[in-house]
């Protein structure tokens, strides 16, 4: 009798790796928004992160492929793209709020949507060798939303086919070929937290502020099934995995970080939910669907944890746990198309930090042999769609188109995105009855009456506006020789007063004058009646008879 202490499983050695710092971006400033999103989206060909930007919102697009001897893009394994982004690196910055969520198309990568805080769903096609200038014009603006858009996310399947969620409650969904919407989805009674599509893209799953799991048919937004999801009142997080089970993350009533793992039909009864720890940050889940391992990042976490899910009970198998020195502001996850199948490299993490850093983390499964494992790489999504989105919002349903990675994935150029806007219904539309000639005729003359009635009126303002800047002149010259006469009047009037002045400092002059000749005549007068010696100073007998004089007057 034998036990099997241990699961055997290929991937239960997986293991982490970081890369050197110089093969990592570094320089970046990082969204400070306090929104629940990775700030973080990652394709074979560019690295997208959100950034501060004053004046508006951007994010920063980086190369991540380079051009070989051959004239071909490769992948850049050596870091020649990475290490310090210059601080005016060209940005992608065309909203007017803050940049709040932003998702590659799966099926041309050069194709990014972006939601912001100014309520709008941008378009964007970024060139091969990456941006020369800030863009800041898209290729298409979808506008419905009343608030802002804090989720974007594409159809797995269909081609041009995209759902957006905002702060108004609302879920709409693009067809971004004629920039119009299919469908709104007014389900919802608070806020949305994510949104999921299953394998081939005929449901969707949501989270709400309300604490409640949504399944809804996304052609015509009615709700398939109902249930509570976690109790916390945090943000929570819902995804489908391959096989149709639904996979969540959210919070206790303790504030106890949860997952759980549930099964359409009965998503009030989870099949399993276990409580990890107590921390604040909200739990992103990311699926890998070949390898169906599901990894745990949590905002503001060092760690992350990956489990690997199977038919066997806890079904949630936990694996392992990556640790890292400093915390995560955001991640993001580089889909199969992307991995290194000579190292088996299952997937690849790019992991922003409050430092500015980008740093890559590898993980990889041990394997001496350097050939090609197909166990491990079974075939998986490529970048061609199954359907278009008018088949799509038809009725028809198509599993992904899957490719084999049997010696790397080659990149198929695409034609760029082009968008063929609906002209107006009511220009086509005939006139809803007929008119005689005659009528014609009589309103033509009318009109034309009145044509010239409007152009006479415009002539005569015209001539009166004339004549009004002729007066306006007029009004200023009289101004000027009024201010000319007025400077004159009070130079006149300021020699008047000086000599006005000068005349009355002249009058004490003559008094003295006067004075002195009565002195005199009394000088006259005291010759006959006194006797005057001859010995005293002559200003004494001045005195004398200045004394004696008011008496004999």
């Amino acid at each position: 009798m034998s036990f099997r202490l241990v699961r055997q499983s290929k991937f239960r050695h997986v293991y982490g790796t970081c890369l050197k710092r110089e093969q990592c971006f570094d320089n970046i400033r990082v969204s400070k928004s306090s929104w629940d999103s990775t700030f973080c989206a990652v394709n074979p060909k560019f690295c997208a992160i959100i950034v501060e930007s004053g004046g508006g919102g951007a994010f920063i697009v980086l190369p991540l492929t380079k051009i070989n001897k051959e004239g071909h893009w490769e992948p850049d394994k050596k870091g020649v793209l990475a290490g310090r982004i210059p601080a005016d690196h060209p940005l992608v910055g065309g909203h007017k709020g803050p940049v709040l969520d932003i998702a590659w198309d799966p099926f041309n990568d050069n194709v990014i949507a972006s939601g912001s805080e100014d309520c709008v769903v941008k378009v964007w096609q970024i060139p091969d060798i990456g941006l020369v200038t800030t863009m800041t014009e898209p290729v298409v603006d979808l506008a419905y939303h009343q608030r802002r858009v804090g989720l974007v996310l594409w159809h797995p399947t269909a081609n041009n086919v995209l759902l957006s969620g905002g702060s108004d409650n609302l879920v709409i969904i693009w067809n971004v070929g004629v920039g119009e919407a299919l469908i709104v989805i007014d389900s919802h009674p608070d806020i949305i937290y994510s949104a999921s599509f299953n394998w081939n893209g005929s449901y969707l799953i949501t989270t709400c502020k309300d604490k409640k799991i949504r399944l809804i048919d996304p052609r015509t937004g009615e709700i398939e099934e109902e249930a509570p999801s976690h109790e916390g009142s945090k943000a929570t997080r819902a995804i489908f995995l391959r096989n149709s089970l639904i996979f969540t993350t959210g919070f206790s009533k303790r504030s106890e970080r949860q997952y759980s793992l549930r099964a359409p039909g009965h998503l009030d009864d989870p099949i399993t939910m276990v409580e990890l720890d107590t921390s604040n940050g909200v739990m992103f889940p990311m699926y890998d669907p070949d390898t169906n391992i599901i990894y745990l990042c949590g905002k503001g976490d060092s760690v992350i944890r990956y489990f690997e899910v199977t038919p066997e009970v806890p079904f949630v198998h936990y694996i392992n746990t990556f640790q890292l020195a400093d915390t995560q502001r955001g991640i993001g996850m580089m889909c199969k198309r992307g991995c290194d199948v000579n190292a088996c490299e299952i997937t690849r993490f790019y992991r922003l930090n409050n430092n500015g850093f980008c740093q890559i983390v590898t993980m990889t499964v041990p394997r001496k042999s350097e050939l090609f494992q197909e166990d491990l790489y079974p075939d998986t999504p490529g970048d061609i769609p199954a359907l278009s989105a008018e088949e799509w919002w038809s009725g028809k349903d198509s599993d992904p188109i899957v490719m084999s990675l049997k010696g790397g994935y080659t990149p198929v150029a695409k034609s760029e995105l082009k968008v063929t806007k609906k002209s107006n219904i009511l220009d086509k539309m005939p006139p809803t009855g007929k008119v005689k000639s005659e009528e014609d005729g009589k309103a033509t003359a009318v009109s034309a009456e009145a044509l010239e009635k409007v152009e006479e009126v415009v002539k005569q303002n015209e001539e009166l506006k004339k004549r009004v800047d002729e007066l306006q002149a007029e009004m200023k010259k009289f101004k000027a020789v009024f201010l000319k006469q007025e400077n004159r009047i009070r130079n006149l009037e300021s020699k008047l007063s000086e000599k006005t002045t000068d005349t009355d400092q002249q009058t004490p002059e003559k008094v003295a004058v006067t004075s002195s000749y009565k002195i005199h005549s009394v000088r006259k007068k005291a010759s006959v009646g006194y006797v005057v010696h001859a010995s005293e100073p002559a200003a004494s007998k001045v005195n004398n008879n200045v004394e004696m004089a008011p008496d004999e007057v």
